[in-house]
């Protein structure tokens, strides 16, 4: 292979547009842009979604909803959840995470009073509400900051 034979693949590189070589290739004269008007002006265009003047589709339509960035990094995890672990297991997010009761990326974990949990178990950097404290409290197991 010589470096005088290199080339460019077939339909890799398209030819510029010839503007204004007379009538018969379509691109004479006005070059395509029809006749006068803004956009036929050099440097004549305007910004995206202008509809001239009339009150444009994005500013028409009414705002709608709002997510939460914090929602991608918090989790919930119902009491029937919990009883996939061993009495008296330490559970913290990562165990959590590595079970699967939670995603990959959670930072925040709440347990909620929901279902019946079977066997006492430590919840350590874990929020809890009020009810399922008292449910974890009864069956021996405790939860700490």
């Amino acid at each position: 292979m010589y470096l005088n034979t290199i080339s460019a693949a077939e339909g890799s590189r398209k030819n510029r547009k010839r503007l204004g070589r007379g009538i018969g290739c379509t691109l004479g004269k006005t070059c395509g842009k029809g006749h006068k008007g803004q956009k036929a002006r050099s440097g004549g265009f305007h910004k995206v979604g202008f509809e001239g003047g009339q009150m444009p589709l994005q500013r028409r339509l009414p705002k709608v909803g709002f997510v939460s960035r914090a929602k991608k990094h918090s989790a919930e995890v119902r009491l029937h959840e919990l009883n996939v672990f061993q009495p008296n297991d330490v559970v913290d997010i990562a165990v959590l995470i590595e079970n699967n009761i939670v995603p990959i990326f959670t930072k925040k974990v709440k347990v909620i009073k929901s279902g019946e949990l079977l066997c006492p178990v430590v919840l350590k950097g874990v929020q809890v509400t009020v009810g399922a404290k008292q449910i974890i409290e009864s069956l021996g197991g405790t939860v700490e900051a």
